[in-house]
């Protein structure tokens, strides 16, 4: 299996890479520091599986894995990162990662997740796994979230909610920290998920739907 590491540490790299060094099923084949270059990796390399930190420089590792998967859905891509937070978790996944593992994983427990990832196999940690069963058995008794929005990723509701505030995309861009290109591309899935024409209606169709208790659960977002 070709591997690109993707992490802003370079310790941390030559530390999951000599890991890998002792299999012989696993091969590091490229190291990226931000998600910029991990994007130029999948595109070159097209690896079989990418390692993926969150917090990196630049553009981080869960809108990095949102391109590579539009782009080259055929790659698993596997989150490795030190955030054990419920958010961190759900949009990495609406991202299209497979799965989610803590950097202080055992390491059989690493080879094994990449292992499985590999197969097509969705893989958590043991305490994000946890988690995941609390916050669902947590959430069944609430309100589903209102279905004309539940095509929308959390990245997306984050924008649409700037445009009902009449944010420009560049206003947008600086408050989320994301490329105009970035904002650009949410706009235009927004408008398609809502099957509406223009911005401003999806602004209002947001603040009808977002008035209206028995359709919409705001908590959710």
């Amino acid at each position: 299996m070709n591997i690109v590491i993707a992490d802003d540490h370079p310790l941390f790299r030559g530390g999951v890479r000599n890991l890998l060094m002792t299999t012989d099923d696993l091969q590091v084949v490229g190291e990226a520091s931000s998600g910029e270059e991990a994007l130029i990796l999948a595109e070159s390399l097209q690896p079989d599986l990418m390692l993926m930190d969150i917090r990196m420089p630049g553009l981080n590792g869960i809108e990095a894995t949102r391109r590579i998967k539009e782009q080259f859905p055929r790659i698993e891509i596997l989150i490795l990162t030190m955030f054990r937070d419920d958010q961190s978790v759900f949009t990495a996944m609406q991202a299209g990662a497979k799965g989610y593992v803590l950097k202080d994983a055992e390491e059989d427990e690493l080879l094994q997740s990449i292992r499985m990832v590999g197969s097509g196999a969705a893989v958590f940690s043991s305490d994000i796994a946890a988690r995941m069963m609390h916050y669902f058995s947590e959430t069944k008794e609430q309100k589903p979230v209102d279905p004309v929005f539940s095509e929308l990723t959390k990245r997306e509701m984050e924008v649409l909610e700037r445009i009902a505030e009449g944010d420009s995309n560049a206003e947008i861009a600086v408050r989320l920290n994301l490329s105009v290109k970035t904002v650009a591309n949410n706009v235009t899935n927004i408008l398609n998920k809502l099957q509406v024409a223009d911005r401003t209606e999806a602004k209002r169709l947001l603040r009808e739907r977002s008035r209206d208790p028995e359709t919409f659960n705001g908590e959710q977002w």
